[in-house]
């Protein structure tokens, strides 16, 4: 009996003395935290934070942009917020976007690398990198989509071509509801594939059909609360199954496939007569075999893989935006129309030199824009250095977000900010630009794809409305609701493609 009471005594002071040990370290790791993530004096004010995971379960990953307007209301145009461990200031307001990208543009440069994207290409490419690699890969970007792949089509022609064969495929829906979703992709994929990678794809090609929708779920899945939480805590996320899994999955696929269209450009490459980004990217590396640069297969891959996403996901996505709106609205849609009517008439090909008389077109596709609003918080910048901005202190490391929908949205710059109405780039009949509108961000990290997706919007825009009246099918009601992925997209719907005589 003693004996049955001495151990049972002796069970119970260890169990106690296990618990008080977790407790205490659970108490010194929750001090550490709380030390550690304390902020410096005139920091940006924002909501309370909890310990480790700061302000991750406050936001709605659905609709984050939204969320976060209720935060400037209450603390201003510049306030801070933690997402896990990583601090994240956010500024809204034309006067500050453009103080941030003009005048302290360098403390500002560099991307914002997060742990899926640095995961996924180590640092590599166009878009994430920073330093030497992104000033190498941005100006041989830039020079390339210049030149167009150093071939023999212009850019125009290019365009032309593909949305010849996107009134094709949807011609043979016959008028009947279709989802536009994967044809749009695919053509404007086919054009930048085109500069990227030398060829286009037709739009019942199997395998490049499945890249698409792999493309599709990788960009849903980033921006899903999972993959949030593999950005605020990867040390733990890389080691747990789930969703989050299946985007390097995915991009290992995507990787795979580029390998082999360089492996086959390698086969019949002429240094000589470039055909395409990949040819002259090989002629690059050529050039510096014995030398320490970002001219190398893994950087060839990386860029790659940027230029086509970057030139597909966007302009794609702006253009089912486009189609909802001229369905939605059946008389901004008619008003398009008779302007292309009245300018290009019905068979002659829609051109570029067509936009100077086409104001209202252009207003449309504008409105669009800032209505989709497809970009709402813009890529995220990192703090360079310490920096003083706005009245607040900044320490290096911290990540930018603007906000571009406050921007889009500001009633003190647009009379309907919430309406669809092509009136807010008009005056008095001719297109008038705002300075308020930056879909395509501003400074030296703009978008370097910007002229191709201004020619491409207006192409497909055009022609599409000079071929096709759009209408919601019979008994189904569209939906302006958006779908949060890398870009903000419409939910998916059908529309009826009713040819115009």
């Amino acid at each position: 009996m003693i004996t049955s009471l001495s151990t049972l005594v002796t069970s119970f002071w260890a169990a106690l003395h296990l618990r008080t040990l977790l407790l205490t370290a659970v108490t010194f790791l929750f001090l550490i935290n709380i030390l550690r993530s304390r902020h410096p004096k005139n920091y940006p004010p924002g909501p309370w934070r909890l310990p480790i995971v700061g302000n991750f379960f406050q936001i709605d990953f659905e609709q984050t942009h939204l969320v976060l307007q209720q935060y400037v209301k209450k603390y201003g145009n510049v306030l801070s917020l933690d997402l896990g461990r990583s601090p994240v200031v956010l500024v809204s307001g034309l006067p500050l976007i453009k103080k941030m990208f003009t005048d302290m543009d360098q403390n500002f440069i560099n991307r914002f690398m997060n742990p899926i994207k640095e995961q996924i290409t180590g640092k590599n490419g166009v878009l994430g990198s920073d330093g030497q690699v992104w000033k190498e890969q941005r100006r041989f970007a830039l020079m390339t989509l210049k030149n167009f792949g150093l071939g023999k089509k212009s850019l125009e022609e290019r365009i032309q071509e593909e949305v010849h064969h996107l009134v094709k495929v949807i011609e043979e829906e016959g008028g009947q509801p279709f989802n536009p979703q994967f044809k749009i992709n695919n053509a404007v994929a086919n054009v930048i594939s085109s500069i990227t990678l030398g060829k286009r794809f037709e739009y019942d090609d199997f395998q490049f059909q499945e890249l698409m929708k792999l493309l599709d779920e990788n960009f849903y899945l980033q921006a899903s609360r999972t993959g949030q939480f593999y950005n605020a805590f990867p040390h733990i996320m890389k080691y747990l199954p789930g969703p989050h899994q299946k985007i390097f999955r995915n991009w290992r696929k995507l990787k795979l496939f580029v390998f082999h269209i360089i492996k086959n450009h390698q086969k019949d490459w002429n240094p000589d007569e470039p055909r395409d980004f990949i040819d002259a990217f090989l002629v690059e590396m050529q050039k510096y075999l014995d030398k320490i640069t970002s001219f190398n297969e893994e950087n060839l891959i990386c860029s790659t893989l940027d230029l086509f996403l970057a030139g597909t996901e966007t302009t794609s996505t702006t253009l089912r935006w486009a189609l909802l709106y001229m369905t939605v609205y059946p008389e901004i849609q008619k008003n398009v129309q008779a302007e292309i009517d009245r300018v290009i008439g019905h068979k002659r090909q829609v051109s570029l030199s067509d936009r100077e008389a086409m104001p209202y077109t252009n207003a449309v596709i504008h409105e669009v824009q800032r209505m989709g609003n497809i970009i709402p918080l813009n890529s995220t910048r990192v703090v360079t250095v310490d920096t003083n901005f706005a009245g607040f202190f900044l320490p290096k490391g911290t990540k930018i977000m603007t906000n571009l929908t406050a921007l889009h949205r500001d009633p003190k710059e647009w009379a309907t900010p919430e309406v669809f109405n092509p009136e807010h780039f008009l005056e008095n009949g001719q297109f008038k630009k705002r300075e308020s509108f930056l879909p395509f961000s501003m400074g030296r990290r703009a978008c370097l794809g910007e002229q191709l997706a201004r020619s491409e919007l207006f192409i497909f825009i055009s022609t599409l409305m000079q071929k096709f009246t759009f209408k919601s099918p019979v008994n189904e009601k569209l939906s302006l609701k958006f779908r949060t992925g890398a870009t903000l997209s419409p939910v998916s719907y059908r529309i009826c493609a009713i040819p115009r005589v």
